[in-house]
């Protein structure tokens, strides 16, 4: 008998009325194992909406079948009780009777918040098994809820095993305090008390653990957002639907662990100080402001910014250019609002850690008083307008990309993205590289053009556009590969004309001050004895003679250098396009074994032994393949080639392993450099100090190699490897989390020592050091000075290590050289004359905008030249085709994918752990390989909850169907001529592997 029709209507009337805290905090998986009255196919829509599109999709699936009916008699309390058997108790108590009040509702949105804001703290501080076994105890996680913890855990890490507990534990009602009560029971009494606001704003920036989400610069316009200050009373109760779809993404069930970063929300942040009408109610838990006071040399070099001038300020690092830049901002800022004028400023920069540093030590301790204050990165998965962004705020903190992106949507739509004349002050962190087809560069063409086209407005009497003021930053603008004085200059006149500049700003008057406050650290250079006897590099060498006779590839260059690394890649590449497989094959071998003795000259032959060990163990793995449903291993075609270079290597690789673990042969640069850091940590205990080198492997092997040395302990080194974030198949990088942990260990004296590659030669603030050494790594006078002056402490020294034969020592010598020309160059265009200097600059932006104009031609042209229709892919190791250009895609202008099912047949899934990882909007899952010979073709990726396979344009060779039938190779997607439709996948019977 049908459920009494008025109680019916009320119900759905209910449910619709609280459906967005429905879809909240409903676990949609648990809660269907005690719904009966459901189809069988109805649940697995659902199932298959969860694993796919996380549980936020899938209750709105199964609110919409409830909804649309037909329902049983006793519907409603099935619904009910299946919530509070599932542990939704949070959903429940909104279909009970007593629902929760509009205070009690706007409190517990005030705690989520909370922990939005927390969570990067709560994230790196809280072990989650541990804390979902005390959760259990408590009553907010249940059996199931541990379990699903603890796989997550175990497969994907702490961090992910952590965002699931959390996601999980405020389905539960009245979590908050019973959470409290965890915290307090472990022991992170900090944190609880942080949670309750027992600490003041003013500790929480100083901890400086509030940090972005992990992954690489994602241009794309998703920003960071994060409350701050944010009142339970101040809540507005009816914005629900906004409010469920911006604060906690949906869990995953047992099944979801692939499911994306995206769907949990905790990493979302907008950070933002409070309105002017909140201010006076939070004064008391607000940080007081600091004031800026300028040291006179800073004020030297501000002088004309504060009268509006366009300027370039170049200041040494460590003597305050930042500051300066806040004084300015504070200065320009407080004018232009009294005077009733547009008053906006935008900090670019060109790393996404510098968003965070400038904002946290910077900008908004001194600004927070009167100014709303946001940091933005394209890391996080809120989707909020640029522009909404700008108008809610007086000063942005960003990557120059994300400003780049908006000022195209701007031209595309008049209605989105951005103008330059939205703001009154543009900043520019590390201004030496507005140059050439930098992003910098395209922002800076833009503002040179209006302002031509503003000049003849003027002439006409029309309407001009209001552009903001331009602030450079840079410790050495360089010379830009100059060789003579002359042409150092114009590369200072360059940079100058492109950011339009009214002069380069140094210190002069206050030269004495500066250099009081800056000192040069003492410089040595420590020249390594050359190997008096190098058998394993010998080994090696012989290993590669073999490899060139068989192939009869011969080589001028010598083994081992940069010359024969180039000779090589371009071997390579003739023998793909020409579809030599046997010299393809080879060269890249050979390619690996060059690897190994530059490996083997910095670091460690175990080291070396190592890199040559993985490649072969992958060549070999790659030779079997898993017969599907089978747990028989078949063998691939091994051609003669391929079992003579496996065979080649395991008949040495016993030689080789009892050379290298021979001490008497051990690397003499590592000699050098263990003696000049037991000298300096030995003499001062509280010593700090950096090694920069060439690749992330060094770095990491460096580490390696000082933990592994208890004479290093002895004197207390700590160490850490500090290296990229940018994603490489070959070497797994550091998130932006990890790199700022390390940064933060060093700076409280936890870490007294970084290893480190360029990442850390520009911008990141790192404690000042007592010893900076370049380990056989020397590159241009740019980074030369810029690590040079992480060498802030007293009696501090710059040591450079290198091997006599290496020509570092003779670099080293020539970018001196430059760094004085450098300096000269910038007096001499300071001391031209005003109509000159104008006349000389005004010629580079008129040239500069003429370049840009026939490189977009050229690229349009280049672009439509070709329709994917006229090309083919191959196997650059079989010269199999592989593809056409029409099954090609593209996910987010970047990824190619293929989903065509002939494509499928063609290669098999690989393992590749240094591939396992999360990004914003996709997940990486390993390799795609060549069935018929091995070579890896690119990587899987599951793309919202899509598995698709992503291709590397640069393991294929491309076809062209002319009248030659051309072929050639590409490092990237964007040198390909043509332009391939945007992903669009619509699910059908015959692709259901794909999810």
């Amino acid at each position: 008998m049908p459920q009494n029709n008025n109680e019916d209507a009320r119900n759905i009337e209910l449910i619709e009325c609280v459906r967005a805290r429905l879809v909240r905090y409903i676990q949609v998986v648990p809660v269907l194992d005690h719904i009966t009255s459901l189809g069988r196919d109805i649940r697995d829509q659902i199932v298959t909406k969860a694993r796919h599109f996380g549980d936020q999709e899938a209750t709105r699936l199964l609110l919409d079948f409830i909804v649309k009916g037909p329902r049983e008699s006793g519907w409603f309390e099935e619904f009910v009780r299946a919530l509070k058997d599932s542990h939704c108790t949070q959903a429940a108590a909104y279909l009970s009777e007593e629902r929760p009040t509009p205070s009690l509702e706007a409190a517990c949105d005030y705690y989520e918040q909370l922990l939005i804001v927390l969570f990067p703290e709560l994230v790196t501080k809280i072990s989650p098994k541990e804390t979902a076994d005390v959760c259990r105890e408590k009553g907010i996680c249940n059996d199931e809820d541990v379990t699903v913890i603890n796989l997550v855990t175990d497969q994907q890490g702490d961090r992910q095993g952590s965002r699931e507990l959390l996601n999980r534990i405020i389905r539960k009602q009245g979590w908050f305090s019973k959470f409290l009560d965890v915290l307090h029971n472990m022991g992170q009494n900090g944190l609880a008390n942080y949670l309750t606001g027992a600490n003041t704003d003013e500790n929480a920036e100083s901890s400086g653990n509030r940090m972005t989400a992990d992954g690489a610069d994602d241009s794309s316009v998703a920003f960071e957002v994060v409350v701050r200050n944010h009142e339970p009373g101040n809540h507005d109760v009816k914005c629900e639907n906004n409010l469920a779809e911006t604060s906690f993404g949906g869990s995953s069930a047992v099944s979801d662990l692939d499911t994306s970063a995206s769907e949990l929300n905790f990493s979302t942040e907008i950070e933002s100080n409070e309105s002017d009408e909140q201010e006076d109610t939070s004064t008391s838990r607000a940080s007081p402001v600091p004031e800026i006071t300028l040291r006179n040399y800073q004020m030297e070099v501000a002088k004309p910014a504060l009268l509006g001038k366009n300027i370039i300020i170049c200041l040494p690092t460590g003597s305050g250019k930042t500051r300066v830049a806040v004084y300015i901002t504070r200065e320009h800022l407080r004018k232009r609002r009294e005077n009733g004028q547009l008053s906006k400023a935008i900090v670019l920069v060109n790393k996404v850690p510098l968003v965070e540093q400038h904002y946290r030590r910077e900008f908004y301790p001194f600004l927070k008083d009167r100014y709303q204050v946001t940091k933005i990165s394209g890391d996080s998965q809120l989707k909020i307008s640029f522009s909404k962004v700008v108008q809610q705020n007086d000063v942005v903190i960003c990557t120059a990309q994300i400003l780049e992106n908006s000022l195209i949507q701007a031209s595309e739509d008049e209605e989105e993205g951005v103008q330059l004349s939205d703001f009154s002050l543009i900043i520019i962190d590390e201004c030496h590289h507005t140059q050439k087809d930098a992003v910098y560069n395209n922002i800076m063409i833009r503002y040179i053009k209006q302002k031509r086209l503003n000049n003849r407005n003027k002439k006409t009497q029309k309407a001009e556009v209001p552009l903001p003021q331009i602030l450079g930053l840079t410790a050495s603008p360089g010379v830009g590969g100059a060789k003579n004085r002359k042409k150092a200059e114009e590369h200072i006149l360059r940079i100058c004309a492109n950011l339009d500049a009214y002069n380069i700003m140094t210190v002069q008057e206050n030269a004495d001050q500066l250099r009081k406050q800056v000192k040069d650290p003492y410089k040595e250079v420590k020249i390594s004895d050359e190997k008096k006897k190098n058998p394993f590099g010998d080994k090696i060498k012989e290993i590669m003679g073999k490899i060139e006779e068989y192939s009869m590839l011969y080589a001028t260059s010598e083994h081992g250098s940069q010359s024969y690394e180039q000779w090589v890649i371009q071997t390579d590449k003739t023998a793909a396009k020409e579809e030599k497989r046997k010299e393809h094959v080879c060269a890249e071998h050979l390619r690996k074994y060059n690897d190994a003795l530059q490996i083997n000259d910095t670091i460690r032959m175990t080291d070396s032994l190592l890199h040559l060990s993985k490649f072969y163990e992958e060549e070999t793995k790659r030779k079997t393949l898993l017969n599907e449903g089978s747990a028989k291993v078949a063998p691939l075609n091994i051609d003669e080639t391929d079992r003579f270079l496996i065979d080649l290597f395991y008949d040495n690789i016993k030689e080789l392993t009892a050379i290298a673990e021979n001490p008497n042969y051990e690397n003499e640069n590592l000699n050098t450099l263990r003696s000049s850091l037991l000298e300096e940590f030995t003499r001062n205990r509280q010593a700090r100090g950096i090694i920069f080198t060439k690749t992330r492997q060094s770095a990491v092997a460096l580490n390696q190699w000082i933990s592994d040395n208890d004479k290093f302990t002895e004197v207390g080194i700590r160490s850490s490897y500090l290296i990229g974030a940018g994603h490489n198949s070959d070497f797994k990088p550091m998130t932006q989390n990890e790199q700022k942990q390390v940064i933060h260990k060093f700076s409280t004296g936890e870490l007294n020592l970084l290893i480190a590659t360029s990442v850390a030669e520009e911008g990141l603030d790192i404690k000042e050091c007592n010893i900076v050494i370049r380990y056989g790594l020397v590159t241009n006078e740019i980074a030369m000075v810029q690590a040079r002056g992480r060498a802030r402490a007293d009696d501090s020294s710059y040591v450079l290590v290198a091997p006599s034969s290496s020509g570092a020592i003779e670099r080293d010598s020539v970018n001196e050289y430059k760094e004085e020309m450098m300096h000269k160059a910038i007096a001499k265009v300071q001391k031209m004359e005003r109509a000159d200097y104008f006349e000389k600059t005004e010629e580079f932006q008129i040239q500069s905008i003429m370049e840009k104009k026939v490189k977009i031609k050229k690229a349009t042209i280049k672009v439509y030249q070709s329709q994917p229709s006229l090309v083919t892919f191959h196997c650059k190791k079989c010269s199999k085709q592989v593809c056409c250009g029409t099954d090609i895609q593209v996910i987010a202008t970047a990824h190619h994918v293929n989903i065509s099912q002939k494509f499928k047949t063609l290669y098999s899934k690989g393992a590749n752990k240094t591939l396992q990882e999360k990004f914003a909007d996709y997940q990486i899952n390993g390799d795609i390989i060549c069935k018929a010979c091995g070579k890896t073709w690119g990587t899987m990726m599951v793309h919202k909850g899509i598995e698709v396979p992503c291709l590397q344009i640069s393991n294929f060779v491309v076809k062209y169907d002319d009248k030659k039938m051309t072929k050639d190779t590409y490092n990237k997607w964007s040198e390909l001529p043509i332009k391939f439709p945007v992903f669009k996948y619509a699910l059908s019977d015959s692709d259901e592997d794909y999810v």
